[in-house]
């Protein structure tokens, strides 16, 4: 329950990061008209108000210079994720120090570039949770199809599927998303994302194509099929959400595999393009300095408990499903 608390706590942080940290206003009047400039760090498209002169995504300034009646409400932080605070951006703020350490103006401190680690790190919540769901959100589609249909029709149809899954498993995602990358002119965080998707199904469709060939067998679909129900709906309203319960399990462990994997190639540098701050990316900054110990101990501590939290969940998820764990329990 407190990982379920943490990762509760995790996408609070992601969904609200702007509103935590960043240099754009939430919510600003300017000229008569009301702006919500930290929309941009969702997708720059919906900065395209303020993007230009005068403000140059530095706002505190021209504001009040081109218009002394606007009015702004800022973030809890004032840092930037993908760039350093400049001198006097903020009335009276010294620019952000290179390589420094912990302060009261950089609560995780700098990398070498003056980006603040805190506002990447709180930024890069959402890169890794969103690698995590919308990966496994694929995984669990198609495994769940191919699963379903193996299980239930049987026959050639089963022997089809399960070496076309057979032949998935042998496929090694990191060598794929690093071909991948080879291969597209410029590569996305969403084609990360759906290499990661489309090569971690596997075990979600033998799960669940094990547990059809037991649950096809239950009196109920036999009678469902008496009273001419079609396959469809007995696959999808009857025998599926039987089926669930077990392979919430492995979708969970995968989120934290998939959470895994996007931190590994930041770290390698084949991770989530600029300026989509990441996790694997400010460990990779800090290999070259080991001085520089803020720069490996926050993010280091961030994946960490993450990915904890996600195994956690998921052998809790798992001790509920099988009578044989939860009744040795106790």
């Amino acid at each position: 329950m407190l990982a379920l608390v943490f990762v509760s706590f995790l996408a609070l942080v992601a969904l609200f990061s702007p509103a935590i940290v960043g240099t754009k206003p939430l919510v600003c009047r300017y000229k008569g008209q009301l702006y919500f400039p930290c929309l941009g760090y969702y997708s720059p498209r919906w900065e395209a108000a303020f993007s230009g002169a005068p403000f140059f995504k530095r706002y505190p300034k021209p504001l009040k210079e081109n218009d002394p009646g606007s009015w702004a409400i800022w973030p809890l932080k004032y840092n930037d994720p993908s760039r350093a605070v400049t001198d006097d951006e903020v009335p009276g703020r010294p620019a952000n120090p290179q390589s420094s350490g912990p302060t009261w103006l950089n609560w995780f401190g700098t990398d070498s570039r003056g980006f603040d680690v805190f506002a990447q790190m709180v930024h890069g919540t959402r890169t890794a949770l969103l690698v995590g769901f919308v990966s496994m959100g694929i995984a669990a589609a198609i495994g769940l199809t191919f699963g379903s249909i193996a299980g239930y029709y049987g026959g050639w149809t089963d022997i089809v599927l399960s070496r076309v899954i057979e032949v998935v498993m042998c496929i090694p995602t990191l060598i794929l998303i690093l071909a991948l990358i080879a291969v597209i002119e410029k590569p996305t965080t969403m084609h990360m994302m759906a290499v990661i998707g489309m090569t971690s199904w596997t075990g979600i469709a033998r799960l669940v194509r094990g547990e059809f060939l037991k649950l096809k067998q239950m009196e109920y679909v036999a009678a469902a099929k008496v009273l001419g129900v079609s396959s469809g709906r007995i696959i999808f309203r009857y025998l599926l959400p039987n089926s669930l319960a077990p392979v919430l399990v492995p979708i969970t462990f995968g989120v934290a595999a998939a959470i895994l994997i996007e931190t590994a190639l930041s770290y390698i540098g084949f991770g989530a393009p600029p300026p989509n701050p990441s996790w694997g990316q400010l460990l990779r900054s800090g290999q070259s300095n080991y001085q520089n110990w803020w720069l490996i101990l926050f993010p280091g501590l961030g994946i960490f408990l993450t990915v904890l939290a996600y195994n956690l969940i998921g052998e809790g998820l798992q001790e509920a499903t099988d009578p044989r764990l939860r009744d040795g329990g106790r």
